[in-house]
């Protein structure tokens, strides 16, 4: 076995073996659970704001379930310094980039999945409750709707995690990553700036999850590129995060 494969193996079992990662992933899923619930009965309701049950899920990604995801991720890197493990694993690893990129492998591929996870079962819970309510949900439109929020969900964690390398702090990740994504493109639209507006990652991320030429449904307006152009947004913000994490371990260590 590698050293690169025999970290991202330790890492790997740290994730699965605390029980941060399943009361949050679980508060996620009941989040979503929740939303399309009382989104789908709405529904039935409200004939003025009609909505399709891939808007609904997508929906409850937005404003609930990727704060369960934010908190997972931060939890990943941040229990660490609070505990005090994270001596033992930079004495165990002393290459420190390989300890940053371990912790993102193991958040890539669980995030994504749990992403479109969460995606087709608000679509599917959504669909059987509005009864025919509402608009329908296309193939397509469905399809954005999971890989987008799956990738989304995965770049979010790897974002939240630079943040935490470089800040050490649970308080000031979560803090920091939220303005980030809704605060501050508020602001950023108040000031004559709307244009910048779809390039934040909470927007981009969003973008990626509707069909090219539909509105988003949470600012109401046209994406000016691709949904897969949303994600490469998204990546680059992961990408200046995680490059600052790394620079700040290498200079402060543990």
């Amino acid at each position: 076995m590698t050293a690169a494969v025999a970290v991202v193996s330790s890492e790997w079992t740290k994730f699965w073996s605390v029980r941060a990662t399943w009361w949050t992933g679980i508060a996620g899923a009941a989040l979503m659970a929740f939303y399309s619930v009382v989104s789908a009965i709405s529904q039935r309701f409200d004939s003025d704001d009609p909505l399709g049950a891939n808007t609904i899920a997508l929906g409850g990604g937005f404003y609930l379930t990727q704060f369960a995801v934010i908190a997972l991720a931060t939890l990943f890197v941040t229990s660490e310094y609070a505990g005090g493990g994270i001596r033992s694993t930079l004495l165990w690893t002393p290459v420190r980039r390989r300890v940053v990129l371990a912790k993102a492998a193991v958040l890539l591929p669980v995030l994504f999945g749990y992403g479109v996870a969460l995606s087709g079962t608000g679509m599917a819970v959504a669909g059987l409750l509005k009864d025919g309510h509402g608009l329908p949900t296309s193939f397509a439109g469905a399809f954005t709707t999971s890989v987008g929020m799956g990738g989304y969900f995965a770049l979010l964690g790897l974002l939240c995690t630079g943040v935490g390398w470089a800040l050490r702090s649970a308080a000031g990740t979560l803090v920091t990553v939220i303005v980030l994504l809704v605060p501050l493109p508020l602001i950023v639209s108040s000031l004559g700036l709307p244009g910048l507006v779809p390039y934040f990652p909470g927007i981009a991320g969003l973008n990626a999850m509707v069909e090219a030429g539909h509105p988003n449904p949470i600012t109401m307006e046209i994406a000016p590129y691709a949904p897969w152009v949303g994600l490469l947004i998204c990546a680059a913000w992961t990408t200046a995060a995680l490059l600052a994490g790394n620079a700040v371990l290498r200079r402060r260590d543990a």
